[in-house]
C-alpha cells in the first residue's frame, strides 16, 4: 500500500533538501546557481527518498532468500529520470510548489536532464518499461546492461542527408548512479584452450574490468525499486609505463583503449571484422560480468551448491545479443564450480529464458566459428557439445544446427539453451513457431510461448500527457495508474459530448504546445486544427517509410491538380535514426528532407500539407510528439514486426492507428474494436504470396497511375538531385521485398478514409476516447505478470 500522506515530505520539505543539495553537494549559493545546478540539487534530493525502499527491497531479498529476476539486455533507452521518479514517488504536487518557492521553473528543470544514451529502439525501451513494471509490482529484479559513454549516436542532418556524431550525455554528472567498485569482474578474451588434469583451462589473452555503476528504478508508489546496473569497462592495466618512458605512446595506451572501446559505442558499425569482433566481445562483456555478479550473490545469499540454482535464479535474454549467456554459464559451472557437462547443460536450461524480437532473418545474429574461436575459443567448444548433444537426444534433421555453413547461428543456440522462448505478439509467436523456428518447435512443442509487449502508463500517460492525466482523473478517479484496466470506465463516456470536447481541449493543448516548442523550432508553422500524423520509429525498409513518402508526394500531386478540392490539412511528421551502415535507409531520410523541402514551400499546397522530420528522436521527444499524435503511423510490412510499443503508446494517448495487421496491431485492433482503427493491406500470409510472385513490383506500380506519379517525379529531380535516388527507384520497381508497391493504393486510399472521418470531430473523438479506453490490456504492468506466471515463476513481494 502506499504509505501515508503525512509521511511524505511536504513542499517545505523539499525545498529544503533541495537547498541543502545546492550548498553541500553542488557547492553552489542559489545567487550563482545555474540551471544545471538546480537541476543536480532536486535529482539528489529525489534520490535520497528513492535509497530508502531500494535498500528495503535488497534486505527483504537477501534475508528472505528470494528468488529473483535478471534481465539481460544490450539496451536500456530509459529516457529522463527525474520526472519520472517525482511521479512515481506521488510527489508532483509537492515539488511543483517547492519550485514555485525557489522561483524554479518546474519545465526548465525537468528538461534540462540528457537522455541517457543507452538504446535505439523499441527493444530498449522495452527493457526499461519491464524494469519499471517490476518495481511497481514488487519483484525482485536486477538489468544487466552496458554504460555506453556515447550510445548509439547523436544524429544531425546536412544536406537533408544523416550526419552521426557522439551522444556526450555523461560529459557531465549522473546523479542517478552509485559507483561500485567492489564488484568489478575481470572478463577474458582470445588466448587458448588447455588440459590440465583432465580438465580444459581457458587462458585468456586480453581482459578488461568490467565496473558496476547502479541505477535504482522505483516504482509506482515508491514502494520498491529494483535495479539498472550497469557495466564500464575499465582496463587491467592502466598502461605500460616502460613504452610510455620509451616515448611509445600510443602503444602504453592500448590497455586503456581496448577497455573504452568496449562500452564507448552501442552497436558499433559490423561491416568490418574489426566492427564483428568489437560487437561480439561488447556482448560478451555484458554477459560474462553479469553471470559472475549474479553467481557472486547466489553464493552469497544461498550457498556453494548450485545445483539449487534454477530455484533462485530466473535470467531472461532479451533477443540474441546476450545468447553466449548459455556457454558462459555452463563454462562457469563446469570449469570453476567442477559440475560435468550434462548437469551444467541442465541447470542453465532451467535457469536460462530468451525473448524472441525478430523475424527477420538478418536480424538473428550469427558469428563465424573463425571470430567465435578466436576471441572466446572456449565457448566454441562448449557450442560444439551444446550442438552435439542435442542433435543426439532430439534426433532432429541434419539440416537444424547451432553450427551451419562456418557459422555459429545465436538463435539456435539462445531457443537451444532456453526454458522458455517467448515471442512479443500473439502474430508475432505465431509466425515463431511456424517460419523461424519451425523445426525446433517440432521438436520442443512446449517451449514457445507469448508475452504480447506492453509499455507503462506512468511515464507514457501520467508524465507524458498531464492534460489527458488530468482529464482521466477527472472522470474516472486516479486508480487507473497502477491498474490500466480501470480505463474500461471512460466508454461510459464515450458518447458525453462535454467530455468528448474536454477530451479534444486536452489534445489541442499537446498540439499547440508541440506547434510552439519543437516544430517552430524546425520553421512550420503548424496548424494545431491540422491532422496530426505521426510516424517515428527506427528507419528500416520494412517499417516503410518510404510508403508514407511517395503518399505525400501523391496528395501533393492531386492537391496541385485540384486546389480547390476539399482538403483535410495534415502535418506529416517523420521521426527516427538510421544505422550508420545501412546506406537504403539513409537514402529514405534523404528523400524525407528532400519532399518535405520542396512541399513546406509550395504555396498552393502549404496549407494542406506540411512535412516535419525533427533530428535525433529519442524518449524526451516521443514524450512530446507522442500526446499530440491524431494518427499513428504503423504501417511494416505484415509478418515482418514483431510487436511494437510505439503502437501502444499511440492508442492509450488517443491516437487512432492506420497500420496492416502486422505485430501487436493485430491485439490493438482486437482490443479498440474494427470500426476504431483503419485497415490496409496484405495479410502476412497475402504478403508472402505477393512476394512469391515474379515481377509483383512493377505489376502493382502499372496499376496506381498516384504511385507512378509519386516516382516519376522523384526520378524527374523534383526533390533534390535524382541520380541520389536512382538506387532506390530502381529497387522499388525491380525488387521491392517490402511490398511497398504492392501495399501503395490501399494505403492511399485508407488515408481519404481518415481525411473524411477527421472532417467529423464528434466521431473521430469518440474514437479516439475507445482507443483510450480500451487500451488497458498493452500496460507493461500485465506483460510483466505474464512472464511471472509463465515463464519466471516468481511471486511480488510486499514490504
Amino acid at each position: 500500500m502506499r504509505p501515508e500522506l503525512s509521511q511524505l515530505p511536504t513542499a517545505q520539505d523539499l525545498s529544503e533538501q533541495i537547498l541543502h543539495h545546492l550548498t553541500h553537494t553542488q557547492g553552489r549559493g542559489p545567487e550563482f546557481a545555474t540551471v544545471f545546478d538546480w537541476r543536480l540539487a532536486v535529482s539528489y534530493t529525489i534520490r535520497d527518498l528513492i535509497v530508502t525502499p531500494w535498500m528495503a527491497g535488497h534486505r527483504a531479498s537477501r534475508d528472505r532468500k528470494l528468488k529473483r529476476v535478471y534481465y539481460l539486455s544490450m539496451e536500456f533507452l530509459i529516457g529522463r529520470i527525474l520526472g519520472d521518479a517525482i511521479i512515481n514517488l506521488g510527489l508532483d504536487a509537492q515539488m511543483d510548489q517547492a519550485l514555485a518557492t525557489l522561483g524554479l521553473d518546474r519545465t526548465e528543470i525537468l528538461e534540462d536532464e540528457p537522455d541517457a544514451a543507452l538504446g535505439n529502439g523499441g527493444l530498449g525501451r522495452l527493457a526499461a518499461c519491464f524494469m519499471e513494471s517490476l518495481s511497481s509490482l514488487g519483484v525482485p529484479a536486477f538489468g544487466y546492461g552496458i554504460r555506453y559513454e556515447h550510445g548509439l549516436f547523436r544524429q544531425r542532418f546536412e544536406g537533408g542527408q544523416q550526419v552521426e556524431a557522439p551522444e556526450d550525455w555523461l560529459n557531465q554528472p549522473h546523479p542517478w548512479e552509485f559507483v561500485r567498485v567492489d564488484y568489478s569482474y575481470t572478463v577474458g578474451f582470445k588466448g587458448h584452450v588447455e588440459t590440465v588434469d583432465g580438465k580444459s583451462v581457458w587462458r585468456p589473452g586480453e581482459s578488461v574490468i568490467a565496473r558496476a555503476y547502479d541505477t535504482p528504478v522505483i516504482g509506482w508508489e515508491g514502494n520498491w525499486a529494483n535495479t539498472l546496473r550497469l557495466w564500464g569497462a575499465q582496463p587491467t592495466n592502466l598502461f605500460d609505463l616502460h613504452r610510455f618512458n620509451a616515448g611509445d605512446y600510443a602503444a602504453a595506451a592500448e590497455p586503456e583503449a581496448l577497455a573504452r572501446t568496449l562500452s564507448r559505442v552501442l552497436y558499433p558499425d559490423d561491416t568490418t571484422e574489426s566492427g564483428k569482433e568489437l560487437r561480439l566481445k561488447q556482448e560478451y562483456f555484458l554477459t560474462s560480468a553479469a553471470l559472475q555478479d549474479i553467481i557472486r550473490r547466489f553464493v552469497a545469499e544461498h550457498g556453494e551448491d548450485l545445483a539449487h540454482l534454477p530455484d533462485k535464479v530466473a535470467i531472461q535474454l532479451n533477443d540474441t545479443h546476450p545468447a553466449i549467456a548459455g556457454p558462459e554459464l555452463i563454462r562457469i559451472l563446469m570449469d570453476e564450480h567442477g559440475f560435468g557437462f550434462t548437469e551444467a547443460l541442465g541447470l542453465a536450461r532451467r535457469t536460462l529464458n530468451y525473448t524472441n524480437h525478430t523475424l527477420l532473418p538478418e536480424a538473428l545474429e550469427r558469428w563465424s566459428t573463425w571470430l567465435m574461436g578466436h576471441v572466446l575459443p572456449r565457448h566454441l567448444q562448449i557450442i560444439e557439445m551444446i550442438d552435439a548433444e542435442h542433435r543426439a537426444t532430439t534426433g532432429r534433421p541434419a539440416h537444424v544446427s547451432i553450427l551451419q555453413h562456418d557459422q555459429v547461428l545465436m538463435g539456435e543456440l539462445a531457443f537451444i539453451m532456453a526454458g522458455k522462448v517467448n515471442g512479443v505478439s500473439a502474430l508475432h509467436t505465431d509466425l515463431v513457431r511456424s517460419t523461424v523456428f519451425s523445426d525446433l518447435h517440432k521438436l520442443h512443442p512446449d517451449r514457445i510461448v507469448n508475452e504480447t509487449n506492453g509499455v507503462t502508463p506512468r511515464r507514457w500517460l501520467r508524465m507524458a500527457n498531464p492534460p489527458l492525466a488530468k482529464l482521466l482523473d477527472q472522470s474516472i478517479g486516479t486508480g487507473w495508474t497502477g491498474d490500466l484496466d480501470q480505463l474500461k470506465g471512460l466508454e461510459a463516456h464515450a458518447d458525453d459530448p462535454a467530455f468528448l470536447h474536454a477530451l479534444r481541449a486536452a489534445k489541442r493543448l499537446n498540439k499547440v504546445a508541440l506547434s510552439n516548442g519543437l516544430l517552430a523550432g524546425l520553421g512550420i508553422k503548424a496548424d494545431p486544427d491540422a491532422i496530426f500524423d505521426v510516424q517515428v520509429k527506427r528507419m528500416h525498409e520494412y517499417k516503410r517509410q518510404l510508403l508514407n513518402t511517395l503518399e505525400a508526394i501523391a496528395l501533393w500531386h492531386r492537391i496541385h491538380e485540384s486546389p480547390n478540392g476539399d482538403w483535410t490539412p495534415r502535418l506529416k511528421i517523420f521521426g527516427g535514426k538510421a544505422a550508420p551502415g545501412y546506406w537504403m535507409a539513409k537514402s529514405i531520410i534523404h528523400l524525407i528532407n528532400d519532399v518535405a523541402a520542396t512541399i513546406n514551400k509550395d504555396p498552393v499546397t502549404a496549407p494542406y500539407l506540411q512535412i516535419a522530420y525533427p533530428p535525433n528522436y529519442n524518449v524526451s521527444m516521443a514524450e512530446h510528439l507522442i500526446p499530440a499524435a491524431d494518427l499513428s503511423e504503423q504501417i511494416s510490412t505484415a509478418g515482418k514486426e514483431a510487436s511494437g510499443t510505439g503502437n501502444m503508446k499511440f492508442t492509450m494517448n488517443g491516437a487512432l492507428t492506420i497500420g496492416t495487421l502486422d505485430g501487436a496491431n493485430v491485439e490493438i485492433r482486437e482490443q479498440v474494436g474494427p470500426e476504431n482503427f483503419f485497415l490496409f493491406g496484405l495479410t502476412a500470409a497475402e504478403a508472402a504470396a505477393e512476394k512469391a510472385k515474379p515481377g509483383h513490383a512493377r505489376a502493382a506500380i502499372e496499376k496506381s497511375e498516384d504511385m507512378k506519379i509519386a516516382l516519376q517525379l522523384i526520378a524527374e529531380g523534383r526533390f533534390g538531385r535524382a541520380e541520389h535516388y536512382f538506387s532506390l527507384l530502381d529497387r522499388t520497381w525491380n525488387d521491392d521485398p517490402f511490398l511497398v508497391a504492392s501495399d501503395f493504393a490501399s494505403y492511399f486510399a485508407c488515408q481519404r478514409k481518415v481525411d473524411a472521418a477527421y472532417r467529423d470531430a464528434r466521431d473521430w473523438d469518440r474514437m479516439a476516447a475507445l482507443n483510450i479506453a480500451r487500451s488497458g490490456f498493452f500496460s507493461s504492468d500485465r506483460t510483466i505478470r505474464g512472464y511471472m506466471a509463465d515463464i519466471w515463476k516468481v511471486e511480488a513481494v510486499t514490504l
